[in-house]
């Protein structure tokens, strides 16, 4: 069954080939989507922070570059409510890092379209552009904006972090689930709860989730070589994400202090923190994680929390220094390999 599902998911996409480039805003460049989409992937654009009129320009300059299939990635988060105590209760947190870098404090209350919410807008430039495959992390936006964008014949995914969440996906409409195990790097997808005792790792949770749904399954999570390709197509999925092993790829935007960072890792200095935006996210432990791991209960809510924290990681970058700034990164980081995206496509396919 398994088999019949890849064979399907790949065939109705236009890809030779069960790798899926994960979308990382802020890192992807266009270059990565197509090396990795001419390699027979799914090379997959971040468009959340886009402006609208850009998310068409940038799909219709990809489609001069390749002929592969293209997705576009949106977060598909609700409008939070401001709460200015906590707020300053978070401010006062951070503090001191903003002395030691010599920042003047923002005593201003951060906006809440720092991380625009997906709407008509958004859905207008994809009705133009007709994207291969929109992908959505936190759930689905409004059930009249999915039916729209079936009605352009784009193919729809999500990210799921537990079986109930899979399930959801599937009944609202999601053509194929993004499992996303615990050893996932960036922001978990999680959009029913955010308790990490109902997570679970990849290679548990993705044979749960193909038992659960009829819709194909894609596995994400600590994949970072050959193997776990192949461990995760025996456990019925008919693809594999991978996000990490593509930002040691030389196409990725990745500052020199991150990718030293990367570099040098290993599963074991990762872990799970909110301090960076207010979701739970998977980084490489630095000064920053540890001096407020104790502190997450005074965050602010997404996606407050990245406004609050953007001068800080701005200017530790800038100073070449990793110890402020979120080093993204699942546990499979220590497979990282400084080789072109389109060559890593090649690579984990031909090996698996």
């Amino acid at each position: 069954m398994a088999k019949r599902l890849s064979n399907a998911f790949l065939t109705n996409l236009g890809m030779t080939t069960p790798i899926i480039q994960a979308p990382m805003t802020g890192y992807v460049s266009e270059a990565m989507v197509v090396a990795v989409s001419n390699a027979g992937g799914l090379g997959s654009l971040p468009a959340t922070l886009l402006p609208p009129d850009t998310i068409s320009e940038s799909i219709a300059a990809l489609r001069k570059r390749t002929q592969g299939p293209i997705a576009v990635n949106f977060l598909a988060h609700s409008a939070a409510t401001p709460d200015a105590d906590r707020d300053a209760v978070w401010r006062a947190r951070l503090a001191p890092f903003f002395d030691e870098l010599g920042l003047e404090r923002d005593t201003q209350p951060p906006s809440p379209m720092t991380v625009p919410v997906f709407g008509e807008a958004q859905c207008a430039a994809l009705e133009r552009a007709r994207p291969d495959v929109v992908s959505f992390h936190l759930g689905l936006p409004a059930e009249h904006f999915v039916a729209r964008l079936k009605a352009i014949r784009a193919t729809i995914l999500s990210s799921a972090t537990t079986v109930p969440e899979a399930r959801w996906l599937e009944e609202h409409r999601c053509d194929a689930i993004i499992a996303q195990g615990l050893e996932a790097g960036g922001h978990r997808g999680s959009f029913l709860s955010t308790d990490l005792a109902e997570q679970g790792g990849t290679m548990a949770l993705v044979p749960q989730i193909v038992d659960a749904v009829r819709v194909p399954v894609v596995a994400s999570g600590g994949i970072g070589d050959a193997r776990g390709v192949a461990a995760a197509i025996a456990l019925g999925a008919s693809a594999v994400q991978l996000g990490t092993a593509f930002l040691f790829c030389p196409e990725a935007q990745v500052p020199l202090p991150y990718r030293e960072a990367l570099r040098k890792a290993r599963g074991m200095d990762t872990v799970v923190t909110t301090i960076y935006s207010g979701l739970p996210a998977r980084v490489i432990a630095n000064r920053f994680t540890r001096a407020l791991r104790d502190a997450q209960d005074d965050m602010v809510a997404f996606p407050f929390g990245i406004a609050a924290v953007a001068p800080l990681v701005g200017a530790s970058l800038k100073a070449g220094s990793s110890d402020i700034a979120p080093l993204w990164a699942g546990q499979g980081v220590g497979f990282g390999q400084s080789i072109g995206a389109g060559e890593l496509v090649r690579r984990l396919s031909a090996a698996a």
